[in-house]
């Protein structure tokens, strides 16, 4: 057997279909449950069963860019913490200052709901005063209110901060901000980050290109997909008192980690147990960031065990206590590099070491890019446009795990052009943007 027949019965054996899942299946699994966490509510039994909560946002991208306008911009994501002020001059030209970055509240320890707030309000000192509108990107499950305010549903990538869960954002800041002598703002726009990278698009469209509809992804830290959505939502058609009346289109955010129905392998089942969200998040915890690298190392300490590497190099793997996405690129990259933490241990053996542990770190990455494009399809698929080779949907992706993994954009792009283009004749065209969810941010809180 070669050694990529090798590792392939390997990952079969632990339940991880190497080159799988079939992307159509995933899309397919995808739109049924978008449909029906979009009727939950309305009545149906089956929409109980939906595990994305498709978030209505109330909101659609601006119809024109804000002039002469400074607002302050959060953006509170998986890692990082970054806060600053965007200006838009009188021709809508964007500038950003006063920029700082620190570690996301609630990562090394438990918070409780007031030190959360207290926590990210003395990130913000720098700020103070400093404009009275903020556009607040919160990169976790929210239900968003008519008001522009967001209800915290629960907490992805690893954020130890459970007393929070149910908390209105927006208003839960501006108390922790008044405690600490600020004038109370105006205005608190909360958004998922995906929406952000959605508003971020359409802004950025030029007058020479023309989109038919947006489509925000995050593939960094955690993953997530934003699309506008045109048809009526049952599960909000009963609602009243709405200022405004319920939009007939708006951004709807999907919370698309959250999606179970995929079938996990082994290796997913055993680092799940040891996560913060144990059962949840399961789609999240097989292509994103946080876990490409702790999912992949279980994987190689088995391999090691079941002596697909040298006696050497086996027993060097299972000593390994942290591996993180990173450690799995340096090697990707430079596979031969000794000062790496793979690259170190892999110079003690032979090259069949080498080939064994890049054709496994590579099925994880060959994961990821299917599941991310069956994401971006799928949210395509659902907003009904793209039918006209003119006017694309413009899909602005965001995270480092998408711009950075070894190979994992080329693949995407060319599956996106086999199940959209080539099969729907659909067609869509991904964008990137410098400091996209700022920008984003930003137009949401002046909208």
């Amino acid at each position: 057997m070669t050694i990529v027949q090798t590792v392939n019965a390997f990952l079969g054996r632990h339940g991880f279909a190497y080159g799988g899942p079939d992307i159509n299946t995933i899309i397919d699994g995808l739109l049924w449950d978008m449909q029906q966490g979009l009727d939950k509510g309305a009545g149906s039994f089956t929409a109980m069963e939906a595990t994305e909560d498709m978030i209505p946002t109330w909101g659609l991208p601006p119809s024109s860019v804000p002039v002469n306008k400074t607002v302050m911009v959060i953006d509170a994501g998986g890692t990082n913490f970054r806060s600053c002020l965007v200006h838009f001059d009188a021709e809508g030209k964007t500038s950003i200052s006063d920029l700082e970055k620190c570690a996301m509240p609630g990562i090394e320890k438990e918070l409780n709901k007031k030190d959360f707030f207290e926590a990210i309000a003395k990130n913000l000192d720098h700020l103070k005063n400093k404009a009275d509108c903020i556009g607040f990107c919160f990169s976790y499950a929210m239900k968003i209110t008519p008001e522009g305010d967001g209800q915290v549903l629960g907490f992805s990538k690893e954020i130890k901060a459970k007393e929070v869960v149910g908390s209105l954002v927006g208003q839960s800041l501006c108390d922790a901000l008044v405690e600490r002598g600020w004038n109370r703002p105006k205005k608190v726009v909360l958004l998922n980050d995906t929406a952000a990278a959605l508003l971020a698009g359409a802004a950025n469209a030029s007058g020479g290109r023309r989109y038919s509809s947006y489509v925000g992804l995050i593939l960094g830290t955690g993953t997530n997909a934003a699309y506008i959505e045109s048809g009526k939502i049952k599960k909000i058609e009963g609602m009243t008192g709405l200022k405004n009346g319920i939009p007939e289109s708006q951004i709807v955010v999907c919370e698309t980690g959250k999606f179970n129905k995929l079938p996990r392998s082994g290796f997913d089942l055993e680092f799940d147990k040891t996560a913060n969200t144990p059962g949840l998040y399961v789609m999240e915890k097989m292509c994103s960031g946080a876990y490409l690298g702790p999912v992949s190392l279980i994987a190689l300490k088995e391999a090691a065990k079941d002596g697909l590497f040298s006696e050497a190099v086996s027993a060097e793997i299972l000593k390994i206590q942290k591996f993180e996405l990173r450690d799995m690129d340096q090697f990707f990259y430079a596979p031969f590099k000794t000062d790496t933490l793979l690259g170190s241990i892999m110079a003690k053996g032979t090259q069949d070491d080498y080939d064994t542990a890049y054709a496994l770190l590579d099925a994880f990455v060959e994961r990821s890019a299917r599941i991310t494009s069956s994401i971006i399809a799928a949210s395509v698929i659902k907003s009904g446009k793209g039918t006209q080779p003119s006017l694309p949907v413009c899909i602005l992706c965001e995270g480092t795990t998408f711009y950075k993994t070894h190979n994992l954009q080329d693949r995407l792009r060319g599956y996106l052009n086999t199940v959209l283009t080539e099969q729907r004749k659909l067609y869509f065209e991904i964008v990137s943007l410098d400091n996209a969810i700022t920008l984003g941010a930003a137009a949401a809180a002046l909208s």
